[in-house]
């Protein structure tokens, strides 16, 4: 007698289930990162003082390329420094104008402060006539 498993086609018929949903698994789609190209373009366009935007025009242009070229990783990290520094660029568009408002405003407010102490320092009498006493 045959002591060893039982082969294929001595196996008794079991009733196997078959599965009819198969288990799907489901890779969501790669987010494309974005490249900030058109912010970049503003933000040169504006020409701010220390070049962020041209910098960050340099940085969306790589995005683009690695994203065109199927390198998603390279494209995710020259995005976020193009958004950095168009951030950066846009801070400084904004906060430099409004410090010079408010040097301008707070230099007119001085001046005028100064002007009329020194219109009271002129208008100020030394001597009292005795014609304006009487």
């Amino acid at each position: 007698m045959d002591t060893s498993y039982p082969r294929e086609d001595y196996l008794p018929m079991t009733s196997r289930k078959q599965d009819t949903c198969p288990t799907v698994i489901t890779i969501g789609p790669s987010v494309v990162p974005r490249d900030h190209l058109i912010w970049s373009i503003f933000n040169t366009i504006y020409m701010n003082l220390c070049c962020f935007g041209l910098v960050a025009l340099a940085y969306s242009v790589k995005a683009r390329d690695q994203k065109v070229a199927g390198d998603i990783e390279a494209a995710r990290r020259f995005s976020s420094k193009a958004k950095c520094y168009n951030i950066l660029a846009m801070v400084w568009s904004l906060l430099l104008p409004l410090l010079l408002i408010a040097l301008v405003i707070t230099g007119v407010i001085h001046l005028s402060k100064l002007a009329q102490e020194s219109m009271d320092f002129f208008n100020y009498k030394l001597f009292t006539n005795d014609d304006d006493g009487k």
